[in-house]
């Protein structure tokens, strides 16, 4: 069973870590440098959008216990500083938002890891989507990127749309829940004024480079799509 190591427990960090374990993958090591063991457990344990978690979550002999699982802690700033080797960590879930180009993730390398996973948009990275181009993905890859939570729900429906009719031209619209990046009451925001309004109270316009990435992942509609989002006041679901 491949090893599997997480770096950046926060939002996604935490739900790979579900979903893992949800699918029987073996997750043997996180890595975040802000977050304490115990913290870990209680933000694990409970989950404000996705509920409890259902099975049994402590901290025992400086790891975390998932139902009888240990999984090896660290907390390094520096992915080059990781001893994913140590944890028998081979593919790593890069999960933190922060190092998403190739020379960043590859750091990962230094302690061991084997594969790096990117859990966001990459400038250079290969992008794949489930059901739309993995055939496209080679076992000389190791860095590679899954793209964005947007790109995942468009890429699927524009490859059909494509593959049936053609897209000549596109324009999508994400109705996008809350992000962390934005505010929970009005505030400073200088490069994007909307964006600094209370999350909460607001349906806010935003960018969205989810149709410029799906010409990454399906090359004959580069530069056919272009979108936009709206920032609504709900934790989970996005509309496309």
């Amino acid at each position: 069973m491949s090893k599997i190591g997480i770096n950046g427990f926060g939002r996604i960090g935490r739900l790979v870590l579900r979903a893992a374990l949800q699918n029987g993958a073996q997750v043997v090591a996180v890595n975040d440098p802000f977050i304490a063991l115990d913290y870990m457990v209680y933000m694990f344990k409970y989950d404000s959008t996705h509920g409890v978690f259902k099975g049994e979550v402590k901290a025992e002999d400086g790891a975390l216990d998932v139902d009888g699982n240990k999984i090896v802690v660290y907390n390094e700033m520096k992915p080059e500083n990781i001893p994913w080797s140590k944890a028998g960590a081979e593919y790593i879930v890069e999960s933190t938002g922060v190092f998403t180009t190739i020379e960043k993730a590859s750091a990962h390398f230094t302690g061991g890891a084997k594969k790096v996973v990117i859990s966001a948009p990459s400038a250079d990275a290969p992008m794949f989507v489930c059901g739309v181009n993995l055939e496209k993905y080679s076992k000389d890859m190791t860095v590679v990127s899954n793209a964005s939570c947007t790109t995942n729900c468009l890429a699927p429906v524009a490859k059909v749309l494509h593959e049936n009719f053609e897209i000549v031209e596109g324009l999508m619209t994400t109705v996008h829940a809350v992000t962390a990046t934005q505010k929970t009451v009005d505030g400073p925001s200088a490069k994007d004024w909307r964006g600094g309004r209370g999350a909460a109270q607001n349906i806010i316009p935003s960018s969205t480079g989810a149709a410029k990435a799906v010409g990454k992942v399906i090359p004959e509609l580069n530069g056919k799509l272009t979108g936009m989002a709206f920032r609504v006041p709900t934790p989970d679901v996005v509309c496309l």
